[in-house]
């Protein structure tokens, strides 16, 4: 089902005030996974970005967090509706953030218009500052993952490198681009998930933390 569809069904919902939960709400961060929202008073608009993505079998974040979005799919320039935008508030080297699905520019291009969650208090089409913009980002199909084989390690390049760097985002430990190239950030992603196992914390991907990863995979 076409991801915007998906998010335009949902127009109109919207917290409910005092101590009451809008059940559809809190059902978006159960079905996509996220703990922690447990209420429709949590900042809500990853996690609805999250619904809607995971419903259409396409890449999710799998965080609550808006800026957790700058790490998924491929930046594009010329965004296109559907694609997700990332803000950046306050500060644009805060943590905090919004995201929502673009859905066109106004006549200058100076305000971007989104359908997204959290927006007003509720699922709805709203115009932002495109000065607030972090990154347009193009999501796509959920791809099958497949276990490389060892040994990796840094300066390594090519497919089996690919392989692991999918894993490693997959399994939460952001490794930053899939480009085939064992670098630091891929060495760094894989040090935590060793250091989160147990395993020996070298950097290098060796038989004990492929057996890791395939337990992890059927978790």
């Amino acid at each position: 089902m076409d991801l915007l569809k998906i998010a335009a069904s949902q127009l109109g919902t919207k917290e409910i005030s005092g101590s009451e939960d809008n059940p559809q709400i809190v059902k978006y961060a159960e079905e996509s996974g996220i703990t922690g929202i447990t209420n429709d008073e949590i900042a809500w608009c990853s996690t609805f970005v999250n619904w809607c993505a995971k419903k259409a079998g396409l890449q999710t974040s799998g965080s609550a967090a808006a800026r957790s979005w700058t790490n998924v799919g491929i930046a594009v320039t010329d965004p296109k509706p559907g694609d997700i935008v990332v803000f950046w508030r306050e500060d644009p080297l805060s943590w905090k953030g919004h995201v929502g699905f673009f859905t066109g520019f106004n006549n200058d291009a100076s305000i971007v218009y989104c359908l997204g969650g959290n927006q007003n208090n509720a699922v709805s089409i709203l115009g932002y500052d495109a000065k607030k913009v972090l990154s347009y980002r193009r999501i796509s199909q959920v791809e099958t993952l497949s276990v490389p084989q060892p040994t990796l390690k840094r300066r390594d390049k090519g497919n089996e490198v690919i392989k692991l760097q999918k894993l490693l985002n997959f399994l939460g430990y952001n490794c930053g681009d899939v480009d085939g190239d064992f670098g630091p950030k891929t060495e760094n992603a894989l040090k935590m998930l060793q250091a989160n196992n147990q395993l020996t914390v070298d950097g290098i991907y060796n038989s004990n933390t492929q057996t890791t990863v395939e337990s992890l995979l059927q978790s």
